[in-house]
């Protein structure tokens, strides 16, 4: 599951108000037949080089204009990586991440940024050869730039474009992690102002041609398939360091991270800084630096501090020491070098360690600069009891954290978009902040993912294929999510043959002769419990042993759960007959397993035809695909949230914990069952973990979920009808006396905001003036309307 990334370096001479992605360039649509038609442009690359391994290169067009354009248009790709700039101002980053049949470019106007007389448009390429990252799909090192008219054709790539390969830049294995090596970067070889007009590039390379872009459709082969960017730019904020926790080789103040307080660090010292952000963050980190000839500077980057191997409290540095990543920059004695890698960096804690030479070096800034999917907190969640704050916050920075380009299902380890997490991550965005792009293009590159077998990868884009069947499964149920929030049939029939095709591939793994699922192939992961280590000899971690030998109850309870969502996708599209097929396929899964696994001493369901073992898992799907009868139900999960001795669910799974919870009418005990999160901030941590102490990431997309369920399940707004047409508001407020929530609806913000009066409630509720939708608690239902609706002393009907 883990790869390894390129963690590059570039620097160059700009003043920090440049840092910034020019906020006057537009990301804007591109001309039509760009997206039918072969380009003008070609793909280029350096001459002389190999095209598929490690190397870093600068390009540059110089162009001449009458005047300064009102509008100016570029269209952009790379392979892997590149970062534009205009006259020396960075523009933008990419390509998004997709693969090689959907390969993305950027479309910006860059008109603000042009003058009359001499321009220059440069990029930054590199290709991290054998260091690429799992995540990144790759051909070959390539860039293009097409002109959106006739206007912007002359910046088009062709021979005329220089090229140079920067040999400033090495792979560093120092401290080497699962997303890759770092670099080592030698400043006296960096071609200094090489992205600016007035930079000498006479002794540079002439470009070699590759071949004309391609959209999809265009051409008779392909190397890659352009296709438009169908997410906006990535956020770039400012972001200051906090303070200096801990100073080795010479006193320094944490003014020195506010940008006023220039530190120097003499000749011939060694000097270690600890730095402290105050909490996890991903962020391009920017170092300015002066002086210091031969000098070398190592920046650590941790989630976490280490003692004896274990993390302990995350705000504690006592006898801690710092891993990861390890950046090495040489200064080559010049002013003002500014320090910043190519892709970001995920840390709480930054170490630098700093060992001069003849010359003193001077440190005149250090920031970061953080970049996410521009998501913004439209929702929000309050209550009488802070503590639930504090849990909204940690888990929407957690979020944040695991959204860019695609959804990862961690930042610092791997940065894989993966089913099984991308389904709760969707859910968080639709209910904080209602931008849908990011959800629509992971269902898309998880359709895209099918292989021959007909279902799809459990992480895309990867270079490297992994099969997890039951994220497949999870991917019909987000299809079905979309379908329920937005109203975009179009997209949802788009995805409709991919959903046959998986419903296909688990039908025909059904066992004759027990009716259940039998040996299913690949790696069936279903939670992290210690019961069900990891294997090297067979693809049993975080699984039961019945995935590989047959009679999986846990693994056929879940097919039959995405069946009752797959046949209402089938019915709502017209497809009656297939629907009534896997309708009796989901009834026959449901009656045999509940047949051949439900223990009746017990009263609980075995994760196996053997009943070698009880889960929360086995009987958590019993209940949400109703295998279980309904009057048994709630009972069943009153035992399996009390009985110790069941293999219990982690972070990731307690989310349809939750679901099964609010199935049985118990959803009120919802707040009382946080304690795992609330150890997890007594702990320091400020996201939340991948799993229980002792954990590898400290920051995990799957455990952000309670920030849904405040929504969700808490204010209990909930879409009716397909499209959200409608809303249903049942809260449950459980041991709170007040709530406040808002939540983003395509046709405007839900607001909720409720309070106890002894057993009664009281409050008001306002929907978008189109939406209607019902209120239902205490055992009453009231119609709501567009507007505002007053909640007046409602009290429960007795029993």
């Amino acid at each position: 599951m883990k790869y390894y990334y390129l963690l590059a370096v570039v620097f160059w001479c700009t003043a920090l108000c440049s840092a910034v992605e020019n906020k006057s360039v537009r990301q804007v649509a591109p001309a039509p037949s760009l997206l039918t038609g072969k380009w003008d442009a070609d793909w280029i690359s350096c001459p002389d080089v190999s095209l598929y391994d490690y190397g870093v290169y600068h390009f540059r067009k110089n162009f001449k204009l009458d005047r300064q354009p009102e509008s100016f248009v570029v269209n952009v790709s790379a392979d892997n990586r590149y970062r534009l700039f205009v006259n020396g101002t960075p523009v933008c980053y990419g390509p998004a991440r997709g693969d090689l049949n959907h390969w993305y470019f950027e479309t910006v106007d860059i008109a603000s940024l042009l003058k009359a007389g001499e321009n220059t448009l440069a990029a930054i390429v590199w290709n991290a050869g054998p260091y690429t990252p799992g995540a990144q799909m790759t051909l070959k090192t390539g860039l293009i730039v097409q002109g959106n008219t006739a206007l912007e054709a002359l910046v088009n790539t062709g021979p005329d474009w220089k090229v140079y390969r920067n040999t400033a830049y090495e792979p560093s294995v120092e401290n080497r992690q699962d997303v890759g090596c770092a670099d080592i970067v030698n400043a006296s070889l960096y071609p200094w102002g090489w992205e600016t007009e007035g930079y000498d590039d006479g002794s540079w390379k002439n470009a070699v041609q590759l071949g004309r872009g391609q959209p999809y459709g265009a051409g008779t082969g392909y190397d890659w398939v352009l296709c438009r960017r169908d997410i906006p730019l990535m956020e770039d904020t400012l972001l200051r360091m906090k303070t200096i926790r801990r100073s080795e080789g010479m006193p320094a103040s944490s003014a020195f991270l506010e940008g006023n307080a220039p530190l120097v660090v003499p000749a011939n010292r060694k000097v270690t800084l600890l730095i402290d952000q105050s909490y996890l963050t991903n962020a391009y980190p920017e170092l300015r630096v002066s002086g210091g000839k031969g000098s070398e500077i190592r920046m650590r980057y941790g989630e976490a501090l280490y003692k004896d191997g274990q993390k302990g409290n995350r705000n504690e540095i006592e006898g801690r020491e710092i891993g990861g990543f390890t950046d090495k920059f040489y200064p080559d004695g010049g002013s003002n070098r500014l320090f910043r890698p190519l892709w970001f960096r995920t840390y709480r804690y930054l170490q630098m360690e700093i060992e001069t030479k003849e010359e003193p070096l001077t440190l005149s800034d250090l920031y970061g600069m953080y970049t996410a999917y521009p998501f913004k907190e439209n929702g929000s969640f309050s209550s009488n009891l802070p503590e639930l704050q504090k849990i909204w916050e940690a888990g929407w920075r957690t979020a944040r954290l695991c959204a860019n380009e695609t959804y990862y299902d961690c930042p610092y380890y791997e940065q894989l978009q993966y089913v099984g997490d991308t389904r709760i991550q969707a859910l968080i965005s639709l209910y904080v902040d209602g931008d849908d792009r990011l959800m629509r293009k992971a269902i898309r590159m998880f359709d895209y993912s099918r292989s021959y077998e007909g279902i799809t990868t459990s992480r895309y884009p990867s270079r490297v294929p992994q099969y997890i069947p039951p994220f497949s499964l999870y991917w019909i149920n987000m299809v079905h999510d979309y379908w329920m929030y937005r109203d975009d049939p179009a997209f949802v029939k788009a995805c409709m043959p991919g959903v046959k095709s998986v419903l296909e591939w688990f039908a025909g793994k059904i066992d004759p002769k027990t009716d259940l699922l039998g040996p299913v192939p690949h790696w069936n992961f279903i939670d992290w419990p210690k019961q069900w280590p990891w294997n090297n000899n067979q693809p049993l971690g975080g699984t039961h042993k019945a995935a590989i030998s047959g009679g999986s109850s846990i693994l056929s309870l879940q097919l039959a759960y995405t069946l009752k969502d797959a046949v209402e996708l089938l019915e709502a599209f017209g497809e009656a007959d297939l629907a009534a097929r896997y309708e009796a396929v989901y009834r026959s899964l449901c009656h045999n397993t509940w047949d051949k696994c439900w223990d009746e001493g017990k009263q609980l369901l075995a994760d196996d035809l053997e009943g070698t073992s009880y889960s929360q898992h086995a009987n958590i799907m019993g209940i949400l695909s109703d295998a279980v009868p309904h009057e048994k139900q709630q009972a069943l999960f009153d035992k399996l949230n009390t009985d110790p001795s069941l293999i219990q669910a982690t972070f990731y799974y307690r989310f349809y914990l939750f679901r099964a919870l609010k199935k049985v009418g118990l959803a009120d005990r919802y707040t009382d069952m946080l304690k795992p999160w609330q150890d997890m901030l007594a702990m320091g941590l400020t996201t939340f973990a991948e799993n229980p102490e002792p954990t590898r990431s400290d920051c995990h997309a799957w455990s952000a979920s309670p920030v849904y369920d405040f929504l969700a399940t808490v204010c209990g707004v909930e879409p009716v009808e397909p499209g959200f047409r409608s809303v249903r508001i049942a809260p449950h407020l459980g041991s709170l006396n007040q709530i406040e929530g808002k939540i983003p609806h395509p046709a405007g913000l839900i607001e909720v905001s409720l309070k106890k009066n002894g057993k009664g409630l009281s409050g008001h509720i306002v929907l978008p003036a189109s939406l209607s939708g019902t209120f239902v608690w205490g055992g009453q239902q009231l119609n709501l309307v567009g507007g505002r609706n007053t909640i007046a002393h409602l009290f429960p009907l007795a029993n």
